[in-house]
């Protein structure tokens, strides 16, 4: 696992998405598809708004991309303007010519009782598309990728999991009130992020700094799940120069 901290996000952001941009171009040179790993939430922005760019302006194409998300609410319908499939396709799907039909999130309204066959789907899914040729991620404050939250190992497949209330604490806003964020969300695990070919990590600000150096100084440990990063072959960490001040 590395790190590279640079000056601004906007660098950051422009370095990752021309690393992503040839990954997709030179499978497409190969006639073969890519299976891209995605996040959500205010790091990965940036990102995908270079994205948007490269398509747009350099004719970045993404008909040979499958995607999958990384989590989504519990209980929250697509067309909620908090769920994740409302933030994907509000943020790049709609933006770009990826085909709908390779577009994967998980399930918000799936009934209780299906859960855990939903879960198991969403695993079986990746697989069969050959694997995540590189994932996507932020971090949270409690360490968290994706919404594996403290006590999360590295045996953890897609599953229904509670939020921290730090977690709910930094959506808060977002839902007008503690009270309206969502306690739970299906979430991949951390070996299903760990059986990702590359992992790529974004995090800006001095409010990450502190977890940012716990998740690739620290002990690795199921408190803080983006440790177990430290294990992986080819994972790297895209910081802004406030991220990385404490490295």
């Amino acid at each position: 696992m590395t790190y590279e901290v640079f000056a601004t996000q906007q660098e950051a952001v422009k370095q990752l998405a021309a690393e992503v941009a040839e990954l997709i171009r030179s499978r497409q040179a190969e006639g073969k598809n890519v299976v891209l790993g995605l996040a959500t939430g205010a790091s990965p922005l940036g990102f995908y708004a270079e994205l948007i760019r490269l398509h747009k302006e350099e004719g970045l194409s993404f008909k040979n991309v499958t995607t999958f998300n990384l989590d989504e609410y519990y209980g929250l319908p697509r067309e909620h303007v908090e769920s994740y499939w409302y933030f994907m396709h509000t943020n790049l799907f709609n933006h770009i010519d990826i085909p709908a039909e390779n577009i994967n999130l998980p399930s918000g309204t799936v009934a209780e009782e299906d859960i855990a066959a939903h879960c198991q789907a969403y695993e079986d899914k990746i697989k069969a598309c050959g694997g995540l040729d590189l994932q996507i991620l932020g971090i949270g404050r409690t360490g968290h990728i994706g919404f594996n939250e403290p006590g999360s190992d590295d045996t953890t497949r897609t599953r229904q999991v509670h939020l921290d209330d730090l977690t709910k604490t930094d959506a808060a806003p977002a839902f007008g009130g503690f009270e309206n964020v969502p306690s739970y969300a299906i979430t991949m695990g951390v070996a299903t992020i760990m059986d990702a070919k590359k992992v790529r990590l974004m995090a800006w600000g001095e409010k990450k700094a502190s977890i940012v150096n716990k998740a690739i100084n620290g002990p690795i440990t199921a408190d803080v799940a983006a440790s177990y990063l430290q294990k992986h072959p080819d994972a790297k960490y895209f910081l802004d120069a406030a991220a990385g001040s404490e490295l």
